[in-house]
Order: C-alpha cells, then structure tokens, then sequence
C-alpha cells in the first residue's frame, strides 16, 4: 500500500467507535503535538481530544465522504473529507506525519459548510 492508502485507514479507523472510546488506540494514532481546530472555531489539545473521544456513546462510525489524499512531502500525507454527524456538513482535514513509531496525526481541522 502507499502513504496516502495507509493513512486513509488510519482515518477511517479514527471514524469508528472503537478507536474513538480507546484512549490507547487514540494515544497511539494522535501525534504528541496534535492539535484540533473543530467546526466550532475551538482548539483542542491531544489530550481533551481524547478525553472527549472516549466519552462517545457512538455506536456507528462517523459518516463520512469523498475522501481524498495526498503527499504533500516525504513522510507527510494531508487527507480531506466532508463529514455530517448530526446535519452539520463540515468539510475536514487532517495531516499526518510518519514518525520512527509510524503515522500520526499531527493536525485536524473542521470547518462548517
């Protein structure tokens, strides 16, 4: 598989219920430096992200479409998608980066649509 393949998985494991309420799973796939900037306007930390994430009662993945990727460097894949929860259409990014430990997810971002 290539980067962009990988890391769609990973994002895509991100979207279901048991990555969301495993705070191990989150721990190992959140890159020490993640930041979020939510379709709110917020900033969350790694850790309130995964404090939050793990509270979910979710029991579906989090719907999403027209996921697409790209490399934008060595080691350094930037995928975007549309997602819609609860009706609120967002277009999202996230960045991932590859670390000696494998891909993290450095950044994400939602923005309302």
């Amino acid at each position: 598989m290539n980067d962009v393949d990988v890391v769609r998985d990973l994002e895509v494991e991100l979207l279901s219920p048991t990555a969301r309420r495993s705070p191990e799973r989150l721990g190992q796939l959140l890159d020490a430096d993640f930041r979020e900037i939510g379709a709110s306007g917020r900033v969350w930390s790694r850790a309130e992200t995964i404090e939050l994430l793990a509270g979910e009662d979710r029991t579906e993945p989090f719907p999403h479409a027209e996921l697409t990727g790209e490399v934008l460097a060595p080691g350094v894949v930037l995928l975007t998608y549309v997602s819609d929860p609860t009706g609120r259409r967002a277009h999202r990014s996230s960045l991932w980066r590859r670390t000696p430990d494998g891909w993290k997810l450095r950044h994400h971002q939602g923005t309302l649509c």
